[in-house]
């Protein structure tokens, strides 16, 4: 039953993903293939890295084909629903810190059964959180936004810090650990959209006499 519903909601982040990579295809006038593929990349991407760095291969998306169908179908639907999805912007973004709550719990989990340490867990959940927007990104020739702005991957980090304490207690189940590790990261991303939450940049020599 547990492992049904991570399922099920590894597929709905999945999906959320998916949206924001087609959204982000129809801004750069791409055609029908190219928002299709900015969907399966957004939405598959990360997870795969994440499953061959840990050595899980085939990767999940390759060995389950209910990934890259339902990133297909999504980017179609963005596709012929443009107008729609486009002027709704904001809503995507609060679904999407709930895809990345999942990835991160998701990530650490999957790491915590191979027996990694820390570091590699950390890594693992952040990598298979943010690596769908990053290679979107390159692919759009621009600077990752999770290096430049928004309080994206730095929220992935803190959920994965704290499953990473909650695991060290053995009455907390990892479905506990999982559930609120999703749910630690998606409160903090949407409060960090709401209230333009950005970590600091440093200064450049003569900035502030410019300004």
């Amino acid at each position: 039953m547990q492992d049904g519903i991570i399922y099920l909601l590894d597929l709905f982040g999945t999906m959320i993903f998916a949206i924001t990579g087609a959204v982000a295809g129809v801004r750069l006038r791409l055609d029908f293939l190219g928002v299709t593929v900015y969907a399966i990349t957004v939405g598959c991407a990360g997870g795969m890295v994440r499953d061959c760095l840990l050595g899980i291969t085939p990767a999940g998306a390759l060995n389950d084909g209910a990934y890259v169908i339902i990133c297909a179908i999504t980017g179609i639907v963005v596709f012929f629903m443009a107008p729609k999805f486009v002027g709704r912007w904001r809503v995507i973004l609060y679904c999407d810190a709930i895809g990345l709550g999942v990835f991160t719990a998701l990530g650490m989990q999957k790491a915590s059964l191979l027996g990694l340490g820390a570091v590699g867990q950390v890594m693992s959940a952040v990598i298979g959180a943010v690596g769908g927007g990053v290679l979107r990104d390159v692919f759009s020739r621009e600077i990752p936004a999770v290096l430049k702005s928004d309080f994206y991957a730095t929220a992935s980090i803190i959920g994965a810090v704290i499953y990473l304490v909650l695991e060290n207690f053995p009455e907390i189940g990892s479905g506990l650990c999982f559930l609120f590790s999703a749910i630690c990261v998606t409160a903090i991303r949407v409060y960090a959209i709401r209230h333009h939450l950005n970590l600091p940049v440093a200064r450049m020599a003569g900035e502030e006499k410019r300004k």
